[in-house]
Order: C-alpha cells, then sequence, then structure tokens
C-alpha cells in the first residue's frame, strides 16, 4: 500500500509539474505573439492580446503582459500608459521593487509635460536611499527641476546623483553634465 502510495503520489507531482510547464509554455506563446503585433503596429490587437494574457496566464507572464501592455500604450496613448503604470504602482499585490519600476516608468513619460511637484510627489521616495530605482528617480528629479527652472531642486537631485557611491556610471555622467 505505501509503495502504491508513492507511486501515484510521484505520478500525480510529474502530472502537476507537466500541466503547469504547458500552461506556461502556451502563455509564453501568446505573449509573444502579442509582443509580435505590437511590434507590428497593431496596438488595439496588442492591447487585446496583453490583456488577455494578463488574465489567463501564470503568475510571471500575467505582470509581464501588464508591464509590456503599458510600454505599448506609451507610443500612441502616452496617457493612458501613465494609467498603467500607476495602476501597477499601486498594486500591493506586487513586490516594492515591480511597483517601484512602473512608478519610475510613468515619470519617464511625465517628465516633459508634468509639473515639478508632480514629479516631485511621484517620485521623491523612490529617490531615498536603498530603493532600487533611486538614480533613475533622481535622474528624472533633477531633469524636471531644471526644465521647471527650479535651479535650486535640479542642484540638490544632481548632488545626490553625484554624492552616492553606487550611482551607476552612465547616470553619473549625464549629472556632471
Amino acid at each position: 500500500a505505501v509503495a502504491i502510495m508513492i507511486v501515484v503520489g510521484i505520478a500525480a507531482w510529474r502530472g502537476y509539474e507537466w500541466y503547469t510547464a504547458k500552461r506556461a509554455a502556451e502563455a509564453g506563446a501568446q505573449f509573444e505573439a502579442a509582443v509580435t503585433l505590437a511590434e507590428q503596429g497593431k496596438q488595439a490587437e496588442a492591447e487585446a492580446a496583453f490583456a488577455k494574457v494578463a488574465s489567463d496566464a501564470p503568475g510571471g507572464y500575467r505582470l509581464l503582459a501588464r508591464f509590456r501592455a503599458a510600454a505599448s500604450l506609451a507610443a500612441t496613448k502616452p496617457d493612458d500608459a501613465v494609467k498603467a503604470y500607476d495602476q501597477l504602482a499601486a498594486d500591493n499585490s506586487l513586490g516594492q521593487t515591480w511597483r517601484d519600476l512602473a512608478a519610475v516608468r510613468a515619470g519617464m513619460l511625465l517628465v516633459d509635460t508634468a509639473p515639478f511637484a508632480e514629479m516631485q510627489k511621484r517620485l521623491a521616495p523612490l529617490s531615498e536611499p536603498g530603493r532600487p530605482y533611486r538614480h533613475s528617480a533622481r535622474e528624472l528629479l533633477a531633469l524636471s527641476a531644471w526644465k521647471n527652472s527650479d535651479v535650486t531642486a535640479a542642484k540638490r537631485y544632481i548632488d545626490m546623483i553625484a554624492g552616492d557611491a553606487e550611482t551607476p556610471p552612465g547616470t553619473r555622467s549625464r549629472g556632471d553634465v
């Protein structure tokens, strides 16, 4: 009886692994098809395909589809893309790193048009030490301050970039200009 239970247990586990791998492969194919549609400029079809992946696929593909759908929207509907990134940034089921990435992506879309106060509200928490996207957030805040003629704030964020030993070389060199 114990041997049968072990065989049945192993068979069930292997069946589950096969089923999960099959679902992941199907989701990967659907995701790739959605990316292809987006690259071909078929935005409406791509949006629908990403939405399907985001609702039906296993967890990792859901997240990728939501991010890719927002990125795809950025080309034609930047306001909708910002809303999509804001939804990702507010989704507490995601880890902090993913939420921060979504907030930075929204900031990238808004840096040329949003007032500095809005950018600061969105990105100042992300610019704090220890946050994974602090360098990008600081750079966007410096750029926004500069574009909004707030030289003091721009200098403050540039100094934060220069003073952080972990600042990537590309970000550091842009801050030095």
